[in-house]
C-alpha cells in the first residue's frame, strides 16, 4: 500500500539516489520477512513546512515476523545482522540498515523503527529538504478531463478506496466506492445520475470477484463504460480470462494517483502534454551490443531480477537466473563453459554471495578460476569493496542499479562477440 500525503510538495530539494536507496532497502527488507497475504504500506507525510524547507517522515510497515528487543540492538550497527539463523533463511539484512543509518545521518535527518517479535515492523525516517519549484500542473496530471467523468472504484480493501477517494479529490473527478461486486452492481443498476464512464475493478474479492463483476457490467452497460483490474497479480496469469470478460485495461498494485491518472487520460482519450524531459539523441546505443553471451544473475528478489533482465535483454544478452546463491553454485558446476559473467547479488538466502563465489573459486576446473564475478550490493563503502574483491570477485556495482555503470563494467568483462 502507498500513502503519500497530499501536502507534500510537488518537488523538494535532496539527494535523489540516496533517497530512494534507503526506501528501496527499508522495502527490500519488508518484503523478505512479510510472509504470504501479509500487508507492507509505504508512507510519507509532510509534518512540518516553512516557506523554503519541510519535514518528511517516511516509513514502510509491515506484518511480517517481526523483531525482538535483543535483536533489535544490533540492527543499525556496521557489518554486524540481527540474527545469522535468520538471515541465512531470508536473505541479508541489518547491513543495509547500518548503510541507510549513515547516509540519512549524512543528509542531516534521524533513523528509527518499531517492532515487536511476531507483530511485524515499522522503519523511518525523517528529514528536512528544501521546497524546489517547477511545473506543478503537470506534475498533478491535470490532464484528467473532469467534465462530466464519473469514477467507481471496487476493491475489498478500505485503504484502496480511500487512496482512490483522496486520487479523485486532489485530481477533481467524481469518484464512488464499492467493497464488494454486490455492492457495485447495486450502485450501477440503482445509480439516479449519470451512467459510470470509468469502473476499476479488482480482481480477488470475496464473494462475487471482479471477473464475475466484469461479466454483470457488460452485460447492463455493453460497451459505454471502461472497465480497468486491478491487482496485485500478474498480468499473463489472468489476461485470458480477465479480456474474456470485457476488461479493457490492467493496472498492477501498488497504485499511484500518476498511474491512474495516466490510465484514465488514455482510456477516455484526453491527449497528455509532450515530455518534458529532453532526450539525449546522441547518447550511445547500445542495442545487441553483447550479443552471443550468456550471464548468470545470483538475485533472490524478483523484482530485481525484472530491472536487470529490463535493462541488460536489449543489449543481446541471454541471462539465467538462479534465486540464491546454492543455486548460482549449482547451475554454473553443471555447465561451466557456459557462462561469460556472473552478476553477483551479496545478500542471499542460503548461501551469501560471499560464499558463492569462494566455493565456485575453489573448483579444479579452469572456468572457475577466470569467470568474471561482478558484485551488486547497496554496500559501497571501501571496506565493502574489498571484502567482494577479497572473496574471489573480479568488481563491484552499486544498488539501486546505475545502468552507465553496469554497461561500463560489462564493457570492461566481456568481449563483444558479433
Amino acid at each position: 500500500m502507498i500513502r503519500i500525503d497530499r501536502n507534500i510538495p510537488a518537488y523538494i530539494i535532496s539527494d535523489e539516489q540516496r533517497f530512494a536507496q534507503v526506501i528501496t532497502n527499508f522495502l527490500s527488507n519488508a518484503v523478505k520477512f512479510t510472509p504470504e497475504n501479509g500487508t507492507i504500506i509505504l508512507s510519507a507525510e509532510n509534518v512540518h513546512e516553512d516557506p523554503e524547507s519541510c519535514t518528511l517522515k517516511v516509513k514502510v510497515t509491515d506484518s511480517g515476523i517481526g523483531i525482538s528487543k535483543e535483536q533489535q540492538k544490533n540492527l543499525f550497527r556496521s557489518f554486524e545482522q540481527a540474527d545469522g539463523g535468520i538471515s541465512r533463511k531470508y536473505g541479508g539484512t541489518g547491513l543495509g540498515l547500518a548503510i541507510s543509518k549513515n547516509i540519512i545521518e549524512m543528509m542531516g535527518g534521524t533513523i528509527w523503527m518499531e517492532s515487536e517479535e511476531g507483530k511485524g515492523a515499522t522503519f523511518g525516517f525523517t528529514i528536512t529538504v528544501e521546497t524546489g519549484t517547477g511545473d506543478h500542473r503537470h506534475t498533478n496530471h491535470k490532464t484528467v478531463d473532469k467534465r462530466n467523468l464519473r469514477v467507481l472504484v471496487v476493491d475489498d480493501s478500505a485503504d484502496i478506496r480511500e487512496y482512490f477517494l483522496n486520487t479523485a479529490q486532489a485530481l477533481g473527478f467524481a469518484c464512488a466506492v464499492a467493497a464488494d461486486g454486490n455492492e457495485a452492481y447495486a450502485l450501477i443498476a440503482d445509480n439516479p445520475g449519470p451512467p459510470f464512464n470509468v469502473i476499476f475493478v479488482d480482481w480477488k474479492m470475496p464473494g462475487m470477484d471482479g471477473i464475475e463483476l466484469t461479466k454483470k457490467i457488460r452485460e447492463y452497460y455493453s460497451d459505454n463504460a471502461i472497465v480497468i483490474m486491478i491487482s496485485a497479480a500478474e498480468w499473463t496469469t489472468i489476461e485470458k480470462e480477465a479480456t474474456s470478460a470485457g476488461v479493457d485495461r490492467f493496472i498492477s498494485k501498488p497504485l499511484f494517483s500518476s498511474l491512474i491518472a495516466d490510465c484514465i487520460n488514455e482510456c477516455t482519450g484526453v491527449s497528455e502534454r509532450k515530455p518534458e524531459i529532453e532526450i539525449n539523441n546522441n547518447a550511445p546505443d547500445y542495442t545487441g551490443y553483447f550479443a552471443g553471451n550468456r550471464i548468470l544473475l545470483a538475485e533472490d528478489i524478483e523484482i530485481n531480477c525484472e530491472i536487470v533482465n529490463a535493462l541488460l535483454e536489449p543489449m543481446g544478452l541471454i541471462i539465467d537466473t538462479a534465486q540464491n546463491g546454492a543455486i548460482a553454485c549449482e547451475k554454473f558446476t553443471a555447465d561451466p563453459g557456459l557462462y561469460d559473467l556472473i552478476l553477483m547479488d551479496i545478500h542471499m538466502p542460503e548461501k551469501d554471495g560471499y560464499e558463492a563465489t569462494r566455493q565456485i573459486r575453489s573448483l579444479d576446473i579452469p572456468e572457475a578460476k577466470t569467470i568474471p564475478i561482478i558484485a551488486m550490493t547497496a554496500n559501497v563503502f571501501r571496506e565493502d569493496i574489498e571484502k567482494c574483491l577479497a572473496a574471489g570477485m573480479n568488481d563491484h556495482v552499486g544498488k539501486p542499479l546505475n545502468i552507465e555503470e553496469v554497461i561500463d563494467r560489462l564493457k570492461k568483462h566481456l568481449r563483444r562477440r558479433v
